[in-house]
């Protein structure tokens, strides 16, 4: 499938026909890796990496070669109700400032060799405040997660999302409550850089939308569709539109996990072409990672967003890789293996 699925019911349809990892090349991958030139495990979790990239990419012997990062960006009706500590016009600034080079997500992108994309989503028309009604129509929804689709490079090897938008931490902590329950206060955090009465305002403003909106997190779309963001939709597109393409995908922080963490529920396994890039510093993303089943390949008390803990991870990944394929087998390098 090329095209982006028309609505909300094209896009469940592709869930329930995910495409899995080639077992030919998982096997191969395996057996390679049991006779490559080092004491068995000496890599560590890099031999688990490049074994897991294999399978997806349908090579015993992948390359790394051509990660994209696409930066998301939408603006949010529940940021009126001042859970951030900046207001909405920075979520255009900043877009400004990904497009000019100048964001820490430039740096790392351009440091692994990482094609960046940045795809703004109706910034002048923020969803509605969640607290008042669904966040997104169902059409909405359905056009943002084909936005995301839509924006896949099909030769990628590797795809990283990131997203900007003002308010969006409390949007996701209300997507995360929504689809794994629990009280707002262990969903919400800091954000910006809100202080502890701007803490507590987020966990109000959440409970209200899961009580508004109860009827409806029985169902993950319909939790992303009343209580999600443009930028989260078009993630979650964009991850299920690697998972078609067999892409595998670097998660990035809390707001990235909880737009993956729809997929999950939605279908169990639905994640299985990605890994936790890095444990971020915002409140929830540890217990959300739980929750996926997801071990961070970093921890480095990162909670920018922007795709920035994720296209960090690249590196690692690469490593994985490149030892992976390029390294002799005992029988290559003339070696005892016992």
């Amino acid at each position: 499938m090329t095209d982006s699925p028309a609505d909300m019911a094209g896009f469940r349809a592709v869930m329930g026909d995910l495409p899995g990892p080639e077992p030919a090349a998982l096997a191969a991958a395996a057996e390679r890796n049991g006779q490559l030139t080092k004491p068995p495990g000496a890599l560590g979790r890099l031999e688990e990496l490049a074994v897991w990239y294999a399978g997806w990419r349908g090579s015993d012997r992948p390359v790394l070669e051509r990660p994209q990062v696409i930066v998301f960006a939408g603006n949010h009706g529940v940021a009126a109700r001042g859970v951030s500590a900046f207001p909405p016009d920075v979520t255009a600034q900043m877009v400004a400032n990904f497009k000019a080079g100048g964001a820490a997500i430039n740096q790392l992108a351009a440091a692994f060799g990482a094609r960046m994309d940045v795809r703004a989503l109706r910034l002048e028309d923020p969803t509605e405040d969640f607290t008042a009604g669904p966040a997104m129509s169902g059409a909405d929804l359905a056009g943002a997660l084909a936005a995301g689709w839509d924006e896949v490079d099909p030769e990628a090897d590797l795809l990283v999302v990131g997203e900007m938008g003002i308010g969006n931490t409390t949007v996701a902590a209300a997507v995360a409550a929504g689809l794994f329950g629990g009280p707002a206060e262990d969903w919400v955090g800091r954000g910006t850089g809100v202080d502890p009465a701007g803490l507590a305002l987020k966990a109000q403003v959440v409970d209200e939308g899961l009580a508004l909106h109860r009827d409806a997190l029985g169902d993950a779309f319909g939790v992303l569709q009343c209580l999600g963001g443009r930028e989260l939709a078009a993630m979650a597109g964009a991850i299920l539109r690697a998972r078609v393409l067999r892409v595998p995908v670097i998660l990035d922080g809390f707001i990235c996990c909880a737009a993956a963490a729809v997929l999950q529920v939605a279908e169990p396994g639905a994640l299985d072409h990605c890994v936790a890039g890095h444990l971020s510093d915002e409140a929830g993303h540890r217990r959300l990672l739980n929750r996926l089943g997801k071990v961070p390949l970093l921890d480095l008390g990162l909670r920018l967003g922007e795709g920035s803990g994720a296209a960090l991870a690249i590196g690692v990944l690469k490593g994985a890789v490149a030892c992976h394929s390029g390294m002799a087998t005992f029988a290559e390098a003339g070696v005892s293996d016992r």
